[in-house]
C-alpha cells in the first residue's frame, strides 16, 4: 500500500505542474490592473505606479514570472497580496479554519443523513418512506444554495428570531458561551450545504443498494440462514458504498466552491468570501494561492478515495 501511495504522488506532481501552469497563464493574461486604484488616483504619481509593477515583477514575461512564483511556491512564499499588503498564507490560514469547520460538519451530516435514509429506500423500494425520501430528495438537490439559504434567513432569523443570519467572528463572549454563540451563527450556513449534499448523496446510495442487493452472493448469505440485518450491513452496505466514496471524493472540494455563495449569504469569513474579493479586487496572487489550493485538494480526495476502494473490497489490490 506504501509503494501505492507514493506512486500516485509521483503521478500526482506532473498533474499539478500543469493545472498551476494553466491557472498562472490564464490569470497573467487576464485584464485588468491590480494597482488600478493608484492609477485613477491623482495623489500618487505615475512614477510609483510604474515602480511597484517592477518591484513585483508584473513587466515580466509570462514564463519568468510563472519560474518565479513556483520557485517561491516550492519555498514556502505563496506570495503577497496587493490589497491587504499581508503575505497570501497568512489571508488563507486566517480564513481556511472557519471553511474547513462549516465545510466538514456539513459533510458529516449529509453523510449521517443521507445513507441511513438511501439504504432503508432501497431495502423497501417503492413503498411510502422511499416515495417520499426521493420526493424530498428531488427538491433538495433542485433548489441552488443560495435560494435556501435566503428561505433559511428570512424563516429562522427575520421571522421566528432564533439564529444570526450574519456570521461575527468578534464575538466577545467566553468559554461555552462563546462556542455555543459561534455554533449558533453556523447551524443555517450547515445546514443548507449539507441538505444540498445529502439529497443528490441519498440517490447515489438507494441505486447503489438496490444494484448489489440483487446479486447472487447476497441471495447466498440469506439461504445460510443470516439475519437481513447482517446481510445488509456485512454484505450489501460495505459494497455499495464504493460510488459513494467516489462522490464525496469529488463533491468535497467541489464544496469549496459552492461554499463561495454560502459564505457570501451569511457574510462568513471563509475561503470563498476570501477568493471573491481577490477577485473583484484583481488580487491575483491570493487568487492563484486557492485556486491551486483547490485543484490540490481534488488530486488530494481522488487518492483518498482510490486507497478506500481497497478497504471497503477485498479484491482490489494496491498495485
Amino acid at each position: 500500500m506504501l509503494n501505492y501511495f507514493v506512486r500516485r504522488l509521483l503521478i500526482a506532481i506532473p498533474s499539478l505542474l500543469g493545472i498551476s501552469i494553466v491557472l498562472f497563464t490564464v490569470l497573467a493574461l487576464a485584464p485588468g490592473d491590480p494597482f488600478e486604484e493608484l492609477a485613477t488616483n491623482p495623489n500618487v504619481p505615475a512614477e510609483v505606479r510604474m515602480m511597484l509593477r517592477r518591484q513585483f515583477g508584473l513587466d515580466d514575461p509570462v514564463w519568468e514570472r510563472y519560474l518565479k512564483w513556483l520557485v517561491s511556491m516550492l519555498q514556502g512564499n505563496w506570495g503577497f497580496s496587493f490589497q491587504s499588503r499581508v503575505n497570501v498564507d497568512e489571508l488563507i490560514l486566517q480564513r481556511l479554519p472557519t471553511t474547513i469547520i462549516v465545510i466538514g460538519l456539513s459533510q458529516v451530516l449529509a453523510i449521517a443523513v443521507a445513507i441511513p435514509v438511501g439504504i432503508l429506500a432501497a431495502v423497501k423500494p417503492y413503498s411510502w418512506f422511499d416515495r417520499i425520501a426521493s420526493t424530498l430528495a428531488f427538491i433538495g438537490f433542485s433548489l441552488p444554495t443560495f435560494f435556501t439559504g435566503v428561505v433559511f434567513i428570512l424563516f429562522f432569523s427575520i421571522y421566528l428570531g432564533w439564529l444570526p443570519f450574519v456570521y461575527r467572528s468578534d464575538i466577545s463572549a467566553t468559554g461555552w458561551q462563546f462556542l455555543w454563540e459561534h455554533f449558533r451563527q453556523s447551524i443555517m450556513p450547515i445546514t443548507v450545504l449539507a441538505l444540498f449534499q445529502a439529497a443528490s448523496m441519498m440517490r447515489y446510495v438507494r441505486s447503489a443498494v438496490l444494484d448489489v442487493i440483487r446479486l447472487d452472493y447476497v441471495t447466498t448469505a440469506r439461504s445460510k440462514g443470516l439475519t437481513e440485518s447482517v446481510v445488509i450491513n456485512k454484505h450489501v452496505v460495505r459494497n455499495a458504498l464504493i460510488p459513494v466514496v467516489t462522490l464525496v471524493a469529488l463533491q468535497l472540494p467541489a464544496l469549496f466552491g459552492g461554499a463561495i455563495v454560502t459564505e457570501q449569504i451569511f457574510r462568513i469569513p471563509g475561503i470563498g468570501s476570501l477568493l471573491i474579493d481577490a477577485i473583484l479586487r484583481n488580487d491575483t496572487p491570493v487568487i492563484m494561492a486557492v485556486t491551486f489550493v483547490l485543484s490540490c485538494l481534488v488530486i488530494l480526495f481522488n487518492l483518498i478515495a482510490d486507497v478506500l476502494y481497497g478497504w471497503l473490497d477485498p479484491r482490489i489490490s494496491y498495485r
